[in-house]
Order: structure tokens, then sequence, then C-alpha cells
């Protein structure tokens, strides 16, 4: 197996497709599903969990008419796609759409670009994105070819977060009460929670496989507050890509993929014919960790004699940093054709620099159903998102609807202090405000994600869309602004859209800003998420038709009361 890794470079069959419009109909409804012995009512897509995959090629285009037909609105993210001057169909609530209500219907466009390898879709509203997801597959453009050993088969693996009861009521309880939502019941692969839960019904996944095969899985976490490792046992693991882009290769025996993010991984069947356990179970660096629960697939060679064996499965422990860091310090940009070129803002390039503390905070908690005088926020720079009721690309483009969001996010945390120190006597509380990040078309920024101890700390999964970026810098402690940037990676950083900030830690970011629109940013955490933890970046538009946003839409959702 060593010998064919390193030996072959690429080999792969032409696909003869070439760029294409696709159309799709999503009808959102609610379906009942019985799990860990209890019936539960949730709202899907098509009736089914997860969600039905996309799958077309580089390049290409796709409509997506959305049907809402459940009891509440909701909106749609293309979780990856870039949405080139398009942000109208990028999808999160009340920043670039209303939602879609009930007994109405949106058609998104959602144009591609560079992106290839494995990305998905989920609602973008509430926690609705716990049950409404699913795959976006993005296969080689014609005349393009695999920059590894082509498959034999692919299989997408969707890694997701399983709670007994309606997704948006549990957040939406805990909002009300100022509390945390109640951590997972359990976790599921493709659907399914294994055989580690005590309830007889329950099904697991299985992947039948034969022997000598190449594999290419499509890793998806769509968990809502968990990042996961996930291994076969006995097999080695060949990353190749991130987050729809192509990664220099490596083996483990492990991957830790947090929420949002994407990864393929190659599996060669080379083991004895069996049946082998493939499993995940939750990282976490938090004082406030997840349940800290294992669930099992199977891995089945065809023909296979012999039962499983719970015990091998080698899996890090929840609270193994070392083996998170080793993991993620292995992924590399590769220099293949596939990919974009690299472009890489180089020291005299960056004109706008952020240096962004993320924190858990508090603040008044003043309803009649809370039960403190404060309840859970969450912070970027110290400020508490609050979401509006107009969405903050229709205010911004419009320019006559004041009062939606102000341009005056903070480029620096507003008090500096110990960061990863002992804060246990800090004043925790947050300011609040929807308070946006302005920068020209074309600027090169840098952005410092500065994790802190307020709250509970921990790792934080930061997603940005509209574009992917440069990792370029990791390290622990607080960000020095004069040593640490020598320690950067600007030969070849991973270029992708959701990166892990660890815990007593930071991470360095840049790109260029090249795609005018409104665009979120915020923790892939749903319960940071929905307490703050978030902004919006806004890229003005550039001088030319090309470097400017395209006008909306005259089928975009009506807000509420508009």
């Amino acid at each position: 197996m060593a010998s064919w890794f390193v030996g072959v470079l690429f080999l792969s069959t032409v696909l003869l497709c070439s760029a294409d419009v696709h159309q799709y109909e999503f009808f959102v409804r609610e379906s009942n599903f019985t799990k860990l012995c209890n019936t539960t009512t949730l709202l899907v897509v098509n009736d089914s969990y997860p969600g039905p995959e996309i799958r077309v090629h580089k390049g290409d285009t796709v409509f997506v008419n959305v049907y809402n037909q459940g009891n509440y609105g909701f909106t749609i993210h293309w979780h990856g796609v870039k949405q080139p001057r398009n942000p109208w169909f990028d999808g999160p609530e009340f920043i670039t759409q209303c939602p879609i209500q009930p007994g109405t219907n949106f058609t998104y466009e959602i144009i591609l670009s560079d992106e290839i390898g494995t990305l998905w879709w989920h609602a973008h509203s509430d926690w609705t994105r716990g049950s409404v997801h699913g795959a976006f597959i993005i296969l080689p453009a014609e005349n393009e070819t695999y920059p590894f050993p082509t498959p034999d088969a692919d299989q997408t693996i969707i890694l997701q977060s399983w709670y007994n009861g309606d997704y948006k009521q549990i957040i939406d309880d805990a909002l009300a009460a100022g509390v945390a939502p109640r951590a997972a019941d359990a976790y599921a692969i493709n659907g399914h929670l294994g055989d580690t839960y005590g309830c007889p019904n329950d099904t697991i996944f299985l992947m039948e496989v034969e022997s000598e095969k190449i594999y290419l899985l499509r890793i998806i976490n769509a968990a809502m507050n968990e990042e996961l490792f996930f291994t076969i046992t006995n097999h080695t693991l060949i990353v190749v890509a991130q987050d729809a882009s192509y990664v220099r290769m490596f083996t483990t025996d492990y991957i830790m993929i947090s929420p949002g993010q994407t990864m393929d991984v190659l599996v060669i069947a080379d083991q004895n014919v069996g049946q082998y356990y493939m499993a995940i179970r939750p990282f976490s660096d938090s004082a406030a960790p997840p349940n800290d629960n294992i669930t099992t697939g199977v891995f089945q060679y065809t023909n296979n004699e012999g039962g499983l064996n719970a015990s091998l499965i080698p899996l890090p422990a929840m609270n193994d940093t070392d083996a998170m860091l080793n993991f993620i310090n292995q992924i590399r940009y590769t220099n293949v054709s596939q990919n974009p070129t690299i472009s890489v803002p180089a020291d005299t390039d960056i004109n706008r620099r952020l240096y962004i503390t993320i924190a858990t905070n508090t603040l008044p908690c003043n309803t009649s159903e809370c039960v403190s005088d404060t309840r859970f926020a969450a912070s970027l720079n110290n400020v508490s998102f609050v979401s509006p009721r107009i969405d903050i690309l229709q205010a911004y483009y419009g320019n006559n609807i004041t009062g939606v969001f102000t341009q005056d996010f903070p480029f620096n945390p507003p008090v500096f202090y110990d960061f990863t120190g002992n804060l246990t006597d800090f004043n925790t509380e947050a300011g609040e405000g929807t308070r946006a990040i302005i920068v020209n078309y074309g600027d090169a920024v840098e952005m410092v994600l500065q994790t802190t101890q307020l709250g509970a700390g921990g790792s934080h999964p930061i997603h940005l869309h509209g574009f992917s970026f440069y990792w370029v810098g990791i390290g622990t402690g607080n960000f020095n602004n004069e040593t640490d940037p020598s320690t950067y990676n600007l030969v070849d950083p991973p270029f992708i859209n959701t990166v892990h900030s660890p815990g007593e830690g930071w991470v360095a970011l840049r790109f260029f800003a090249n795609n005018p629109g409104v665009w979120y940013m915020h923790c892939h955490f749903e319960r940071h998420n929905s307490w703050g933890m978030s902004t919006v970046l806004i890229v003005r538009n550039g001088t030319t038709t090309e470097t400017s946003m395209r006008p909306p839409p005259s089928t975009m959702p009506r807000c509420p009361g508009t």
C-alpha cells in the first residue's frame, strides 16, 4: 500500500460531461422518524434524513426550487459555494434574505466556480439545519481528472447530531429561558445511530466493499455542536481534499473534522475479508463538553464471515488535544492543475488587518421565562450579534433602508487582557449590535481569530460565507503581532472555508476580498451562533460590472411586515 501511495501521482478517467444547468426540487415538510426507541417529528427535505444529494460537475449552475410545506419559515445555504457576485442566493436568514414562508416557494440559483469535491447544503434558520441538510457533490469538469488514483466508487458519509425532539423548539426554549440548550442524545452516520445506544430497533450504517477496490469517502460534519473524530478499524485513511479544495495527500488512522467542514478521504479495501467498524466520537477542549458517545457503522467486505469486535475501535479520547493538532497540522494546499492557482496575500499586500476575539459571555435576562437575571451569550470582539428583521443585503443594496445595521465592527478587541489566562473573576458581559465589517473590493485581508477562556473556553469552528481563505497560521496562547507572523505558512496553506480555531490559541487567515456582497461569518457550533458569535463582512462593489454585485432578483421572499 505504501509503495502505491508514494509511487502513483495521479491516475484517473476523463469525465465526459460539459458544464451544464441542473434543476432540483426540494419539498420541505414534517415527517416522523423513530430512533432511540422514540418517535420524533422533524422538518426534512423530500421526507428523508439526511436530505437528497446534489451531484453536479465543476463550473455547473444549479437551480433548486424549495417548497415550504412546513409550519414556519426557513432558508437554505449552499455551504462552501462562493456564489461569485451573487449573494442574493447565499441563504442565511436575515443576512442575505428573509425566510421562505409556509405555503410559498423560492428558487435558488447556485453558481459554481473553482469548487471541486465535497460540499453540502443546509437550512440557515434557527436550528433547522439539524434535520434539513444534505450533500453537494462537485465532480471534475469535462477533460479534468482526479489528482489521485481514480476510485472504484465513492460514498457520502454525513455525520450528525440526533435529538429526541424538534430542533427549532429545543433552541427556542433555551433562548427564552436564557440557558444552554441540552446536549445531543446521540450521534448518527447517514441517519443511523449504530449499535451502542441500547435500543434494539436502531439501525447501523453499512458500507459494502470489494477486496482491493479503492473508495472515496466524502465526509461531511453536519453535527450541531460537536467536532468529531472518525476512523475505520484496521484501515488507513488517505486525506485528499478539504472544503472542496485538494490537499497534499497524507495517511492517517483517523481524521478530526469540525462542524461545517468536509473532507475527501481514500480508503483501500486491503484487509482480510470481514466486517470492520467505522466509528465517530466527539473531540472537545471545552469546560462544557458534549456527551462522549461513540456511534458506529460497518465497513463490510462482500462474502465476509465473522462478526464485529467493538474493542478494536482506535479512536482518540474526547479530550485528546495532541491527536487533534497532529491531524490538522498535516493539512496543506497542493499545487495541482485542478486547484485554483495559489494566491496568498503577501505581507506587503495586506491593507486590512483584523484581530478578533472569540468568547462566550452573558447578557441581562429580563423576561418572565428567564431562570436567572443573566442569559448565555457569545461574541466576536465583545459584540454579540443581533439578528435584524430585514435582511442586511437588502438594506445595504437599497441604500434607502436605515436602522438595520451599522458599519462599525471593531477591527481590534475593545479591551486587551490575558485572553487565554485564568478569567474566573473577569466580567463576562458583552455588548450587543448588528455591526458589519466593511472592506473595499480587492483589499488584501488578514484576520487573526483569538479564542479566549471566557465562559467555557475551548475551540470554535469559524465559517466565512462567499469565500475560501488561506489558513496561514496557528499558535497557542495570546497572538503576538511582532513574533507570530514569522511562523506563518505562506507557501502551501490550506484553502478552506471553515477553520478550527483551537482553545487557548489563535489562527490566522488571509484572502483577497474579490467577491462583492454581504457575507456572513459565524461559529458553526449552533449554540454559539444562536447566542451571537457572528458578524457580517461587506465587500463593496468594484469599479466595473464584473467586480460588482449582480442586481437583486424580483423573486426574493418578502420580509415580515413589509
